[in-house]
């Protein structure tokens, strides 16, 4: 009875370490109104007035749009062509 009790608890241990490390995958792709488009791993409640649009990490720009991609480290935003932190 203690194996299976011991077993029991190894399953559901390593099912809640698969659950956390699956969301923190997570990705998407925001773009500001300026065509400048990053990655980032959390969908962050971007101020109105920066103008962003957060998609999901599949989505694709379409044939006739222009966009532009960037990478950056930290967390922020592009202006200009800039990467503003916050």
């Amino acid at each position: 009875m203690k194996t299976y009790i011991k077993l029991a608890a190894a399953a559901v241990m390593a099912a809640g370490t698969l659950a956390v490390t699956a969301t923190s995958a997570a990705a998407y792709i925001v773009c500001n109104q300026e065509g400048d488009c990053w990655h980032t791993h959390r969908h962050y409640a971007y101020r109105a007035e920066y103008g962003l649009v957060v998609h999901p990490d599949n989505w694709h720009w379409g044939a006739g749009e222009k966009f532009t991609w960037h990478e950056h480290t930290g967390r922020g935003y592009f202006h200009g062509g800039v990467w503003i932190p916050f």
